[in-house]
């Protein structure tokens, strides 16, 4: 009787300490996707602390994408003796069974943000068959651990930001189609932040180390030997003076935020602007002095995507700074404009010379 007491005991207070993580990463391709996040193992210990398990590997890109603020903490696991690979364009190539783990969150305090964390989604990519697929894990209000959501959520947030002033939003987490909407190249599922050229930086690990990311990659074996780092120009930051000019900054910014639907390849490319650092040169595709395509709501009136030295007049900060969700760009993925990134955009185009006729 005491032993059945003590079992009964054992099983209780384990249930109390919510889901318990497998030794190892958990992941049958066949049996994908698991209906919560913690199913997969991916982090030890409590679960909204997001310590990766062995083998599951943090980065950061250097300009990061803006989602209404959110922190957001990226991780990526392959099986072991696997490699990704670089193609010829800077872009990393992952094989099959690769997860790319993106968790987003808001410290209660941005002047603190290693505290108070609200856990709001995660995001997973999974390469099976040759091709990626999207899950959304939404987090439960103990955040404790996360739930698979494919029709999408709405999670009212608040935080204090990094001047002390109050801020809140009604966070949209996307459903399974809308992730199309952004990581789409070609009409295929992609991953946009996995480029050399991304991710060419130091980064501090876990156990305290700092290594460029792409040599840590090669040092932990899921990316293939090379000389990466020197092949492939390091993006600005955006919020970083030091990295680059002005213009740069404005255009990696542009790149990262803009640039997966602005491009000959992507879902605006009927448009004819290209929003990426490549066309640097080719100041017209970038929609200097450009007329849009159509006219109408979106142009706010304006008769350039960019008029050099005028941003008021420029439809694209028109289309930045808006939170009508029939203007707004990008049209998915924020509910607020992102201050600081229209602020680095405005000071761009007010140095731009010349004039439109």
């Amino acid at each position: 009787m005491q032993r059945l007491i003590y079992l009964l005991f054992v099983i209780t207070l384990a249930n109390c300490q919510g889901p318990q993580p497998a030794a190892t990463v958990q992941f049958d391709p066949e049996k994908v996707p698991y209906p919560h996040l913690s199913d997969y193992a991916f982090f030890t210990g409590e679960m909204k602390e997001l310590s990766p398990n062995a083998g599951v590997l943090p980065y950061e890109p250097i300009t990061p994408l803006f989602s209404d603020y959110a922190y957001k903490s990226r991780f990526v696991w392959m099986p072991k003796g696997l490699q990704a690979t670089v193609n010829g364009e800077g872009v990393i190539e992952f094989p099959d069974h690769s997860v790319l783990i993106k968790n987003f969150y808001y410290p209660a305090d941005f002047r603190e943000p290693d505290k108070g964390w609200d856990m709001v989604e995660t995001r997973l990519l999974v390469k099976r068959r040759g091709s990626w697929e999207a899950f959304t894990y939404v987090w439960n209000e103990e955040d404790t651990d996360a739930e698979l959501n494919v029709v999408g959520d709405f999670r009212k947030v608040s935080w204090t930001n990094e001047a002390g002033r109050a801020r809140a939003v009604e966070y949209a987490v996307p459903n399974k189609n809308q992730c199309k909407s952004c990581h789409n190249r070609n009409k295929e599922l992609l991953p946009i932040g996995p480029r050399v050229r991304y991710l060419n930086k130091a980064f501090s690990y876990p156990d305290g180390s700092a290594a460029n990311q792409l040599a840590k990659w090669q040092q932990a074996g899921i990316l293939a030997a090379g000389s990466w780092a020197e092949q492939f120009a390091p993006l600005p930051d955006w919020d970083d003076p030091q990295s680059g000019t002005t213009e740069e900054r404005a255009l990696a910014y542009l790149e990262v935020n803009c640039g997966h639907c602005h491009n000959p390849e992507g879902p605006a490319h009927t448009t004819g602007t290209y929003l990426t650092s490549d066309f640097q040169d080719e100041k017209g595709k970038l929609g200097v002095c450009k007329s849009p395509v159509a006219a109408g709501k979106g142009s706010g009136g304006r008769l350039f995507g960019i008029a050099p030295g005028q941003p008021d007049s420029s439809i694209l900060v028109y289309r930045m700074e808006s939170d009508d969700p029939g203007v707004m760009m990008p049209e998915i993925g924020r509910a607020a404009p992102h201050e600081e990134g229209i602020a680095l955009v405005r000071e761009w185009i007010e140095r731009l010379e010349g004039a439109c006729r």
